[in-house]
């Protein structure tokens, strides 16, 4: 983080000057595989700073040795006035205190905290050789769950100067950059640098393996009749490793580990998953919820009897294509049989063209099942579909609607009532699918293509002509279909799998237990934000670099949790509980979930009006009419309490359906503001503030709409002062004593509003 140049604060990134040296002991915490070793190695060949690594896996002479050993080379270090890195685990705080005590005046103590993915630390234990502990191969993976089971991650309180907390390896990257570029006579800020977050403290799914061995992937059992293990095919590769700098590192688990038969017996055991499989291919495979992924089956090739030389040279056609033009994304062409003609076709066609392996490549398995028995996260699939959007028949249609269960045929109907073919619909899956809650499935994308077989509707009696262009326009549709569904999703956040929070927008409709949006437990990431694809033919070109505004006039697609302020608006007689005001035009409720002392929603009456993206000059007398009653309402609290001082405006990109005017207090002390999207989506040019919004449109005819993925992802600062800090606690303590006067823009045109003499906050009448 920086801070802002008139504070004395210095950044996290950044060292200062003192008049002395001084000695840091940085106390580097993290299972086997962290990349301790790696860090230090880093950062000791870049920097100008004397440092010495104290190691225990080498202390003695080479070999393991005590942490007594460890102790005493430090404080050596530290007499000859120099750093010095503790590289061992420091999982526990017992085994951190007596080296926090190394500290003195003239020593700072530091933690970094490598707190990266258990899956990926298992496959870097377990693949690499040589290890200075001898700690490799298969007994890694037991070893590095038992020790994150007592993982305890440091605290000031333990005496640290300076933590710093690494959940990715572009917090690993910016450490090393701190360090390295730490002069003789530089220090760090103090303080606590990184977000805590809740996560498994061991590798999710690996622990049955350690107690039980399974069949290998291609084995099945003579009453298996259901589909087979999936593989890789050895023609087609996947995408490379996530973590790029190490090319050793498989970031999927290989699930490799050792069971115990007894006390003094053990035996390996080895069951292998897709990454198992790609791995002996030479192929790498980035993290599961990396990079944004559509698995498809072959179109209109089974049931529909289409050619397959003809269908295969579409397939290569349209995915070189897509991947051509859509940066960041994987599409995988998945079959079920290991023999599938239409895989090897694609494969051959494929080696002969210039399309990225990494972005594109062949997978035998169930479609329905690639992460639980394939190891392979797809967040998206497609579905061949019948034209009337239903269960039934066999194949892939049959697997997907029985696996989904009947969540998937509502929400299906919610989006469409049948399917032309050449067409596809995209379905925001409901959390309390199987799909989505066991693979990570977030859309299914409906699509039809040409029939060639005269026992099925619509039979083109082999007019390949019609039946090649109705192809091609499949697969456009799909591939379109998933890019919409990329663009509404945050990449970086899903990180981890929880519903982004932009200010409450997603819940800010009745408290009714009906109307209440219901957290996902894992993969929600793809129901962050509405997708703003459109149904229409695709246009590839309109994907790359596009403003908001000028696919405005297309239908949006919004998922069916997203809904809530738009059935409101719509029938706000039958949540009279609930709405504090109703009008023609507009709705008045409460925020269920608001981000300051006082956070109520002014909610437009008028369809087709989703978002700030929608507003034309014709609605300008509506955008009036929401203002004036957003400061009816800011009048009315401060009447209640002259100390409020209030901000109306917009988000530039909400997250729930139907355009809502926010009207809140800027106290911002409320136990919902919980990350930097809350607070950045208020304190940024995310938020825009009504009336720059309605001269706006009264000029332009529109509303400029602001970057969203670069605003929201901002450093935490005072909306007063400036001042940066490091993560919403700090923010929030300090901003619970801060009296300097806000920016001045705020006290322009009216966008500021307080209660008439009180001056406060710079507020003044």
């Amino acid at each position: 983080m920086e801070i802002d140049a008139k504070t004395e604060t210095p950044s996290e990134g950044k060292s200062t000057k003192t008049r002395s040296a001084a000695m840091v002991v940085v106390i580097l915490i993290g299972a086997p595989g962290s990349g301790k070793s790696t860090f230090c190695d880093h950062v000791m060949g870049a920097s100008c700073r004397t440092w010495v690594r104290v190691c225990q896996d080498t202390i003695g002479i080479g070999k393991a040795g005590t942490k007594a050993q460890c102790l005493a080379a430090a404080a050596n270090a530290l007499r000859d006035g120099k750093s010095v890195f503790i590289d061992r685990c420091n999982l526990e705080k017992e085994q951190r205190t007596d080296f926090v005590k190394l500290g003195r005046p003239e020593v700072e103590v530091h933690a970094v905290v490598l707190d990266l993915p258990a899956k990926l630390c298992i496959a870097r234990s377990v693949k690499r050789t040589g290890h200075e502990g001898n700690l490799q191969g298969g007994k890694a993976a037991a070893v590095v769950n038992r020790m994150l089971q007592k993982k305890e991650l440091p605290k000031l309180s333990e005496g640290f100067h300076r933590i710093t907390l690494c959940h990715y390896e572009s917090d690993v990257e910016a450490a090393v950059r701190s360090y390295s570029s730490l002069g003789p006579l530089d220090t760090l800020p103090s303080g606590f640098f990184g977000e805590k977050k809740l996560d498994n403290k061991v590798q999710v799914g690996i622990m049955k393996f350690l107690k039980k061995a399974e069949n290998p992937v291609n084995a099945r059992s003579d009453t298996d009749n259901s589909y087979p293990q999936s593989a890789v095919s050895n023609k087609c590769p996947t995408a490379n490793s996530y973590f790029k700098k190490d090319p050793e590192c498989d970031t999927s688990s290989p699930y490799i580990g050792r069971q115990k038969s007894n006390d003094n017996e053990m035996f390996d055991i080895v069951v292998e998953k897709a990454s198992d499989v790609m791995s002996r291919a030479g192929i790498k495979i980035t993290s599961v919820d990396d990079i944004p992924t559509l698995a498809f089956p072959s179109i209109s090739t089974a049931d529909f009897q289409f050619n397959l030389e003809k269908a295969s040279d579409i397939i290569v056609e349209k995915v070189e294509e897509f991947v051509n033009k859509v940066p960041n994304v994987r599409l995988v062409l998945v079959d079920l049989s290991k023999g599938s003609k239409i895989l090897s076709m694609v494969e051959a066609k494929v080696s002969k063209k210039n399309i990225d392996s990494k972005r594109f490549f062949t997978f035998v398995g169930n479609i329905t099942r690639l992460f639980s028995e394939g190891g392979l996260h797809c967040n998206v699939i497609a579905n061949a579909a019948n034209w009337r959007l239903k269960p039934g028949g066999g194949g892939v249609n049959a697997a997907v609607f029985s696996e989904a269960g009947p969540s998937l045929e509502v929400a299906t109907r919610e989006k469409a009532a049948n399917l032309h073919p050449g067409k596809a619909v995209v379905v925001p899956l409901p959390a309390s699918s199987p799909l989505f809650s066991r693979e990570g499935v977030t859309h299914v994308i409906h699509v039809l293509g040409p029939n060639m077989n005269p026992q099925r509707p619509d039979c083109l009696n082999n007019d390949y002509q019609k039946g090649c262009e109705v192809l091609c326009s499949a697969y456009s549709s799909l591939f379109e279909g998933f890019a919409s569904v990329v663009r509404s999703q945050d990449a970086k956040h899903s990180e981890n799998s929880k519903i982004l929070e932009l200010g409450g927008d997603h819940r800010n409709f009745s408290a009714d237990s009906d109307l209440k949006v219901k957290r996902g437990n894992a993969y929600e990431y793809g129901k962050n934000k509405k997708s703003k694809g459109t149904q229409e033919e695709p246009q590839f070109s309109s994907l790359i670099g596009k403003e908001r505004n000028e696919n405005a006039e297309n239908k949006k697609s919004w998922g069916s949790w997203a809904q809530a302020l738009y059935n409101i608006s719509m029938n706000p007689e039958k949540h009279r509980n609930s709405v504090l005001e109703i009008s023609d035009n507009a709705i008045v409720l409460n925020d269920l979930y608001p981000k300051a002392r006082r956070h109520v929603l002014v909610v437009a009456r008028y369809q087709h009006l989703d978002w700030l993206g929608d507003v034309q000059k014709e609605h300008l007398p509506l955008l009036k009419g929401m203002h004036t009653v957003g400061l009816k309402w800011a009048e009315k609290f401060m009447s209640e309490d002259s100390s409020l001082v209030f901000r109306i405006g917009y988000h530039s990109a909400p997250s729930m359906r139907q355009l809502h005017l926010h009207v809140i207090s800027q106290d911002f002390d409320s136990n919902h503001l919980k990350n930097k999207k809350h607070w950045n989506s208020f304190n940024t040019a995310f938020f825009r503030d009504s009336v720059v919004v309605i001269e706006e449109v009264n000029s332009t005819g529109k509303a400029a709409i602001r970057d969203e993925e670069k605003l929201l992802s901002m450093e935490l600062r005072c909306h007063r002062c400036r001042s940066a800090h490091p993560n919403i606690p700090r923010l929030k303590s300090h901003i619970a004593s801060c009296q300097a006067p806000l920016a001045k823009s705020l006290l322009e045109n009216g966008r500021l509003l307080c209660a008439s003499g009180y001056t406060t906050y710079g507020c003044s009448t």
